[in-house]
């Protein structure tokens, strides 16, 4: 107003530190980012929240009279002058970073590179400590440096902060912010000499030089870089492919067979006549098999979103149970579980085959080892399934059940023991080297996927989706089979129990309607859980 003029340093001119955001906003308010986002920075909440009135506004930055395009190369906030006009507040920093950071002293040379404006912004400087900004530097520091980006966000740290773990170590709390030398500088901060120093800054009880030899930016694809954690990559992604390949085709196979089956009339469609029902599952059987669904879902739920953190579900997933804290609590927790039914499970196989004296625990019809005849058997169901033989007679168990449980054995043990290191690094690096932490996270993330991919996609046509006993086959649910479809599905067990007179030892009432409801319950939630996962998994593979 030309009648109000007032003195700069009063409060109520127009140019004054506060009213400079309306002044100098009445025109520059396109972008909106602009104003709005002084408001939201620290600068702007220090002026108009806390009402620090030497807080920097509009002409600290730009100049009052002698205002030019940001570009141009005379104002204060091009890349020649920027850190000089932010050092008029942030002295320390200045000098800090003009001699000890590659940034600071390539820009004393006069040469390209970051200042304070690019890592900061310009407008919606934010705490650089707050969770938002911590979660965000990667991006920034990843627009100059993105090989190192792209290895740092597929690694536990970088898949980790995509989903929102705060703590989570970031691009400066190892290359510090203001002091980024290179790696082979002795100061720096990822120096060898000084990464025991660095890394204790998170693990600061787990620090020895194997530890600190664990590569933060691995990239398993590339033999140059580890030729050991690139064979453990290469082994890995060869038994991921092979086992797809080959279940995929032999359950197309077994698939169009039971469908031309199904139209010949070649199963038993007709309601049992039979009211008999035979004991195929004991209750510990089926309460260790409910715990195997329960942590393996919540296993998969947990681990899928960091394995592909990328994706726009994964952060939905990871909310779902509360944010990544949660997760990774519940992940671990499910982890312990599966530990406990796997002991429980060998302390059984122990019990009765060692305390109680029973036979064929490890071989013979009742074992689930594999043995000579699941091979002829295989061979056999080939035949069957492009129309050159019979089906073959069933046992006490099949050559895709045993499969089923060794997976389990090899699932535990392989994904077990690397998570394991994952969670104890300190521990497995005082007797190992650091790049089997690199080798432990590649193992973990493709058998877990292996696992993943197998159970809800294979496993699942095996057991309760298999065509034969559709809807469901609840069977694991109720430990129970009808007697007549347990004949027609294992004659040899069967004619076994029959010629040793056991057979009445096994004939138990059927299931209540109120425990076929239960399993039916049970057995929907983990297949809809188990289907919708194969579906993003595959649709995520597709569109990476």
């Amino acid at each position: 107003e030309p009648h109000e003029i007032h003195l700069v340093s009063e409060m109520a001119s127009a140019v004054s530190p506060v009213n400079q955001i309306k002044s100098c906003g009445a025109c520059h308010d396109d972008p909106p980012e602009l104003v709005d986002g002084y408001l939201t920075s620290e600068h702007g909440r220090a002026l108009l929240l806390s009402g620090l009135a030497d807080a920097p506004s509009c002409n600290d930055c730009h100049d009052s009279h002698r205002i030019v395009e940001v570009d141009d190369k005379r104002a204060p906030m091009s890349h020649e002058h920027s850190p000089e006009m932010c050092g008029e507040c942030h002295s320390i920093l200045l000098e800090t970073w003009k001699v000890e950071s590659a940034h600071g002293i390539a820009w004393e040379e006069g040469e390209e590179g970051p200042v304070c404006i690019d890592c900061h912004s310009s407008h919606a400087i934010q705490d650089p400590t707050a969770g938002p900004s911590r979660l965000h530097s990667p991006e920034t520091c990843g627009e100059c440096h993105e090989e190192f980006y792209t290895t740092f966000r597929d690694t536990f740290h970088g898949q980790a902060s995509d989903l929102g773990f705060v703590t989570g170590a970031t691009c400066a709390d190892c290359h510090t912010p203001h002091s980024n030398m290179p790696a082979s500088h002795s100061s720096s901060s990822v120096n060898p000499a000084n990464l025991e120093e660095t890394c204790g800054r998170c693990h600061e009880d787990e620090v020895n030089a194997s530890f600190i030899s664990f590569n933060p930016h691995s990239d398993p694809t590339s033999p140059e870089q580890d030729k050991a954690v690139f064979f453990v990559w290469l082994f890995m992604m060869t038994l991921l492919i092979s086992v797809f390949a080959f279940f995929g085709i032999h359950d197309i196979l077994w698939l169009q067979r039971s469908i031309v089956g199904k139209l010949r009339g070649e199963f038993n469609t007709t309601p049992f006549k039979d009211p008999r029902y035979i004991r195929r599952f004991s209750k510990v059987h089926m309460g260790v098999h409910l715990m195997v669904i329960t942590t393996f879902l919540l296993l998969a739920l947990t681990g899928l979103p960091l394995k592909f953190h990328g994706a726009p579900w994964a952060q939905v997933m990871v909310d779902m149970f509360g944010g990544i804290e949660v997760a990774r609590f519940v992940h671990r927790l499910a982890a312990i579980g599966t530990f406990g039914y796997a002991a429980f499970h060998l302390a059984e196989l122990f019990f009765r085959g060692f305390i109680l004296g029973e036979k064929g625990m490890m071989w013979g019809p009742h074992s689930l080892v594999p043995q000579l005849k699941d091979i002829k058997d295989f061979l056999a169901y080939l035949r069957y399934f492009v129309y050159l033989g019979d089906r073959p007679a069933g046992d006490r168990w099949t050559y895709w059940e045993k499969f089923d449980y060794m997976a389990v054995f090899w699932g535990i043990m392989i994904i077990g023991f690397s998570g394991l290191m994952l969670w104890f690094p300190g521990f497995f690096t005082s007797f190992l080297p650091g790049w089997t932490l690199n080798a432990a996270h590649v193992v973990h993330s493709d058998e877990a996927l292996l696992a993943v991919g197998f159970i809800f996609m294979f496993h699942f046509f095996h057991a309760p989706l298999r065509i034969e006993t559709l809807p469901m086959d609840i069977v694991m649910f109720t430990g129970k089979m009808p007697i007549e479809r347990f004949i027609e599905e294992r004659p040899l067990e069967y004619q076994r129990l029959v010629e040793t007179g056991e057979l009445e030892n096994y004939i138990v009432e059927g299931p209540t309607a109120a425990e076929k409801r239960k399993a039916y319950v049970i057995g929907a939630v983990g297949l809809i859980t188990g289907i919708t996962l194969a579906i993003i998994i595959i649709w995520t593979l597709l569109a990476h």
